[in-house]
């Protein structure tokens, strides 16, 4: 559901336009009510979707607050049930809730009451709980029989001012009571606690904030109107967490998340080195990144190290083999010590303390919940004449604008009430005080009189209200000293109604005190910063350093793939399973990538470090990527990463990349090549000279300058030498300018052979890119340049 479209939040949808009436004899039949399908569904789901965005799903910038929430905070407020209240049975809420406001199931008004009174999942809670509201953990709730309930104090934030004319008010479902359309937020609750929801086309995500942090940044807006995102940001630098944690995402990342108000921030558990006698030590994990738990972390860990076949294998893959070594190499327990005194508290003793405590850590937050991202969706139903009750996605200057533009709204709302109900009262005393000095007069109209009320307001000028107060007045309050007292709160009322006024005309004093309220709210309910924003050059590394040395790599023509220490392996030593043979044997290092090309042109990669050595069969490919679309080996290559490589398909396209381009993080690895139907993929050639040479199978070879080539990071490339129908090329090279060039194929009788082809030669060989080039001098079926 798009932006655009959300005009159909504020309107219902248009009528179907009336048919064109038809000339003649072609007139249509009379409309008879009914409705086309198709239409009737689009109604009907627009409808669904406008109940789930504004009546359930989405939070209103004014309150923070969705439905539910809202009205579970006005019941108890009718309730009676403040901070300074009893607790009550959180039934006795849910059941007034769902009488008089939300008629939907118990479970989810119990639910919802449940979340805003969990200090981990709020930054800010609403409702004080007594009893089981969960855990961390994920524990559920015992029911609500079980538990009781109040407001906390930092409700009164949103409730203080509900009775005074600030909101308006709607009849509830069945017209029997009335429920406020918002709450009187004194500051952004929407960015306070934040929000998560999922709606129709669209879904909510918006982190918790520091509430000193927010008011500053409203003074700050509030004095400096056209101040930008940029003067914001030192005073609320990013979201602050209930369970503290550390943001170590970039202030470019932040930025541009509360920019655009969408994106992912990167969060990291905050731990502690506890040093043991001996030189031994151990980490205490003290927080969590938000929506993370010890339970959670635990698991993840046990997975890791007793790793169980994944859905239709019947063993583990290679892949979770390796990460057990790996974690295993490193770890030795992992305890969970959480108790009521330290919310959290997991312990993580190393395998041996002469080990890196930073690569300790860096297997652990690279593989488990330790470090995770948490998404930025800052999408709400917002405020004013533009967007007022549209959903759209803000950026956070937008939503702190947007609320002030509310609190403006509020603050004269309360002081016209207020206004109002002095000049009430003024009036009423005014009438009071004619009666005080004329009280003889007054007493005499009222004995003589059958009708006193209108004589009153006859004999001395009184109004209705006047008159009828009068009547109402007991004879304990003619006494002198009433006198007294309705002149001094005469004068304390006019001194009122004059600045109640003032405020009114003059939009300077309605801004300092409504500073001067967020000030003081601050003061009074603030607290410091949890979440630690420190950024960190890059995520953790998901392995630990391995030593840079030579490695052999083995790959067999059936995909299996192992490791040998050294270069210079004798390859006639090396054996295979029965049936299988040698398809590649690739002399690298540990440190180096080894990407593996599928017959459909796409690229994986394989960390040399993790191939199993010994004297074994290895393992097959298949468990280390996850080929795709039934696509099967077809070309290995292993290299530094930085080093230039020519990759080319039999259909006589190539292009020139580094290999680094050809590398993946994902399993499934990556679109690399572009191979159409019945093209192979050719071994990648390493590029060291400046000429390039490609043969094909019958027998012709060009040559031609490397700058005619074109570099990128993968597709399809440029045609490499023209062939005739039906001819495939074999292969390409990019030889040293003084290597000899050597063409490999199979000769007469069938026998291997080869032709070798000096620098000067191949100068004399030298054409023009996309040309078929010139015949070999001997008779050769190529297959390969050396």
């Amino acid at each position: 559901m798009t932006t655009e479209s959300l005009d159909l939040f504020s309107s219902p949808p248009p009528a179907p336009p009336s048919p064109p009436a038809s000339a003649g004899n072609d007139a249509l039949p009379p409309d008879d009510g009914t409705l086309a399908l198709d239409r009737y569904a689009e109604r009907a789901y627009l409808a669904y979707a406008m109940s789930v965005v504004k009546s359930r799903a989405l939070p209103q910038v004014e309150d923070g607050m969705k439905p539910v929430q809202r009205r579970i905070l006005y019941a108890m407020n009718e309730m009676r049930l403040s901070a300074a209240s009893k607790h009550v049975k959180s039934a006795r809420v849910v059941g007034d809730v769902i009488g008089k406001y939300h008629p939907h199931g118990d479970t989810s008004v119990y639910d919802a009451m449940v979340r805003v009174a969990q200090d981990f999942s709020l930054r800010y809670p609403l409702v004080d709980g007594q009893g089981n509201f969960g855990s961390r953990d994920g524990d559920s709730a015992a029911a609500m029989r079980y538990t009781e309930c109040r407001l906390t104090p930092i409700a009164e934030l949103l409730l203080a001012e509900i009775d005074r004319g600030t909101v308006d008010f709607i009849p509830n479902y069945d017209g029997a009571f009335e429920e406020p359309q918002l709450l009187p937020a004194r500051l952004p609750f929407v960015l306070l606690n934040g929000a998560s929801g999922i709606a129709v086309g669209m879904a909510t995500e918006i982190p918790p904030h520091n509430l000193r942090e927010v008011a500053e940044a409203v003074c700050h807006l509030i004095r400096n109107p056209d101040a930008g995102l940029d003067d914001v940001l030192p005073l609320l630098p990013g979201p602050d967490f209930p369970g503290g944690g550390q943001l170590i995402s970039s202030p470019d990342a932040i930025r541009d998340a509360y920019a655009s108000g969408r994106g992912s921030l990167r969060m990291r558990a905050r731990w502690r080195v506890e040093e043991l006698a001996r030189g031994q030590w151990r980490v205490i994990v003290e927080q969590l990144p938000h929506g993370v738990s010890a339970a959670g972390v635990l698991a993840e860990i046990e997975a890791l190290t007793n790793p169980q076949p994944r859905g239709g294998k019947k063993d583990v893959s290679q892949e979770q083999k390796n990460l057990k070594q790996l974690v295993l190499g490193v770890l030795e327990t992992v305890r969970d010590e959480s108790s009521d005194k330290s919310p959290v508290r997991i312990v993580l003793e190393p395998r041996s303390s002469r080990q890196s405590r930073d690569e300790f850590m860096a297997v652990l937050l690279a593989h488990t919940s330790l470090e995770s991202s948490v998404s930025v969706n800052m999408t709400m139903i917002g405020h004013g004449p533009v967007n007022g009750g549209r959903p759209q996605q803000k950026n956070l200057v937008q939503i702190l604008r947007e609320w002030i533009d509310f609190r403006y709204v509020t603050v004269e709302r309360r002081t016209r009430h207020r206004l109002d109900e002095v000049a009430r009262r003024l009036h009423i005393l005014e009438g009071r005080m004619i009666a005080f000095l004329h009280i003889e007069d007054v007493i005499r109209v009222i004995r003589e009189s059958d009708e006193p009320k209108p004589a009153l307001i006859e004999a001395f000028g009184l109004s209705e209200i006047q008159a009828e107060d009068i009547l109402e007045i007991r004879l304990r309050q003619l006494a002198r000293l009433e006198g007294f007292r309705i002149e001094k709160e005469l004068a304390e009322l006019k001194e009122e109604r004059e600045k109640l006024q003032h405020l009114l005309d003059s939009r300077a004093a309605m801004t300092k005190l409504i500073l001067k309220e967020i000030t003081d709210d601050a003061k009074k309910y603030g607290d410091e910063r949890r979440t630690l924003i420190e950024s960190v050059a890059a995520v953790a590394p998901a392995e630990i350093s391995v030593p840079d040395e030579p490695v052999t790599v083995l790959v067999s023509k059936n995909g299996w793939v192992r490791a040998r220490q050294g270069h210079g392996i004798d390859a006639a030593a090396v054996t295979y399973k029965a049936g299988d043979f040698a398809f590649a044997v690739v002399e690298t290092r540990s440190t180096w990538p080894l990407v593996v090309l599928d017959t459909h042109g796409r690229a994986y990669t394989v960390r040399v470090a993790e191939l199993p050595g010994g004297r074994g069969d290895g393992v097959p490919i298949a468990t280390l990527v996850d080929f795709q679309n039934g696509a099967k080996l077809a070309q290995v290559v292993s290299a530094e990463p930085e080093s230039a490589w020519m990759f080319a398909n039999s259909g006589g396209y190539s292009f020139i990349c580094t290999l680094l381009e050809a590398t993946s993080r994902q399993r499934a690895g990556k679109a690399f090549m572009t191979v159409e139907k019945g093209e192979k993929v050719l071994a990648p050639a390493r590029v060291l000279g400046e000429r390039i040479a490609a043969v094909s199978e019958n027998g012709r070879l060009l040559v031609f300058p490397r700058s005619e080539m074109k570099v990128q990071a993968g597709g399809r490339g440029v045609i490499v030498m023209a062939l005739d129908e039906g001819e495939s090329m074999v292969a390409v090279a990019a030889p040293a300018d003084a290597a000899v060039l050597k063409v490999e194929g199979i000769g007469r009788g069938n026998k291997a052979t080869s032709v070798d082809l000096k620098p000067a030669q191949l100068a004399t060989l030298v054409h023009r890119r996309a040309r078929k080039g010139s015949p070999l001098a001997i008779r050769i079926k190529p297959t390969a340049l050396r």
